[in-house]
């Protein structure tokens, strides 16, 4: 489940290109701060996150940052897998930096969406949860 901030154009950019990649419907997505979200993270977990994406894996981990980019990367296989394992090279706190230099100007560069879900095709629309 990939969390993203629906107030963000970036995060809705990036949930589109994930959507289209994901050929094998590896992920769901859900509005950070939305139902979902509030109901598969608890209230101590949800006020220590950083401003990022947030991927919960299978497995119960909640990854922020990079590492829930290069994750959700890798989840998609094929190319995606390929792009993942190479940015992996480079050190976490490095990959970490560039996010947030990267987050604080998303709003500048990507104009904020008109709703909290991405405008998808009928058929992918179950991929969503509030």
């Amino acid at each position: 489940m990939l969390f993203y901030d629906g107030a963000c154009g970036l995060c809705h950019l990036s949930v589109r290109s994930l959507l289209v990649a994901d050929r094998a419907g590896a992920l769901r997505f859900a509005p950070l701060g939305g139902p979902t979200f509030r109901e598969q993270v608890a209230e101590p977990d949800r006020a220590a996150l950083p401003d990022s994406l947030l991927l919960k894996t299978a497995d119960g981990r909640l990854l922020a940052r990079s590492a829930a980019v290069l994750e959700s990367l890798r989840l998609l296989g094929g190319f995606g897998k390929v792009l993942a394992g190479i940015a992996r090279v480079v050190p976490t706190p490095v990959a970490d930096r560039l996010y947030a230099g990267v987050a604080r100007v998303r709003s500048r560069l990507f104009p904020p969406p008109a709703g909290a879900c991405p405008h998808v095709p009928r058929e992918l629309q179950g991929r969503f949860l509030p």
